[in-house]
């Protein structure tokens, strides 16, 4: 038996394998194929754009298979939601889906778009959006280059962004938030319920998961004199307590901790004023909590 996964074609794509390569699971792609090779023999990938995924996966053409939640509902997929991943292409955080106007634009707020054209390319839930807030107005789906529509093809748009930076760049400002989204695990109910593919999307969540967790952290180990311990605890800010053991030297300990990765160079020196030695610095791929 073999799980159908989809791996998300485009944007995600590069960070999704990095991810599962961090899981543990190495994935190779080809530009002429869509059928990724996986060193796991019980996955067989496929390379699937992620605006379509979740359809895929509801009528169990995959079994499984990553995309952002935005897709899920804006495809009003009936699928199962095994866990949410947050990553994304730039900052492995969430995205957010924004209702943005030219900077010069009298519009101040969704209710002054009654009449007006949106251009977007996630047309239902802005159509559910506005007609959330009673409003009335032409939604048109984007192709792309979405952000250089207004003013002269649409008046406002809907569009995915993490940073702002690329609205910003084309002059444009962000009214409201529409829709936060991040990267899901999804499943085809009937495949969630096979005892089998439930167990091996259970293992992979506890490995991606664990994947996340250690992203921007780093292990540290040391060696200090039982004299020195406290003084080295208080520079340490650990994940939890720091492991403590005995060394075959009786007055000294190993102390092995998590740190964010950004810390590392300002807490290092600290550590190493405050008795420490035999500093080691190493690389985390997995947290599993």
């Amino acid at each position: 038996m073999k799980l159908k996964l989809g791996i998300p074609k485009g944007s995600l794509e590069n960070a999704t394998i990095d991810l599962f390569r961090r899981a543990g699971f190495n994935i190779t792609t080809s530009s002429r194929s869509y059928f990724p090779a996986i060193d796991d023999p019980e996955i067989e990938c496929m390379l699937i754009r992620a605006q379509e995924m979740a359809r895929y996966v509801e009528d169990g053409v995959l079994d499984a298979g990553l995309t952002g939640r935005d897709w899920v509902e804006e495809n009003e997929a009936h699928v199962h939601t095994v866990c949410d991943l947050i990553y994304a292409k730039q900052s492995f955080g969430k995205v957010r889906w924004v209702l943005a106007v030219p900077e010069a634009s009298a519009i101040r707020s969704v209710k002054d778009l009654e009449g007006k054209i949106v251009a977007t390319e996630l047309v239902a839930t802005t159509k559910r959006y506005l007609a959330a807030n009673c409003v009335k107005a032409k939604v048109e789906f984007s192709w792309g280059a979405t952000e250089v529509k207004p003013p002269e093809l649409a008046d406002a748009i809907v569009e995915v962004t993490e940073t702002g930076s690329s609205l910003r760049a084309n002059k444009l400002r962000i009214i409201e938030t529409v829709l936060e989204s991040n990267t899901q695990l999804i499943a085809n109910l009937e495949a969630w319920n096979d005892e089998w593919k439930r167990h091996k999307l259970e293992d992979i969540r506890m490995l991606l998961e664990g994947a996340i967790n250690a992203l921007g952290k780093v292990g540290l180990m040391l060696n200090v004199s039982r004299d020195c311990l406290q003084a080295v605890l208080e520079v340490l800010p650990a994940l939890k307590n720091p492991t403590i053991s005995q060394l075959s030297q009786g007055d000294w300990l190993a102390v092995n901790t998590i740190l964010d990765e950004s810390t590392v160079r300002t807490i290092i020196p600290r550590l190493k004023k405050a008795g420490a030695e035999g500093i080691v610095e190493y690389p985390l791929n997995k947290i599993v909590m």
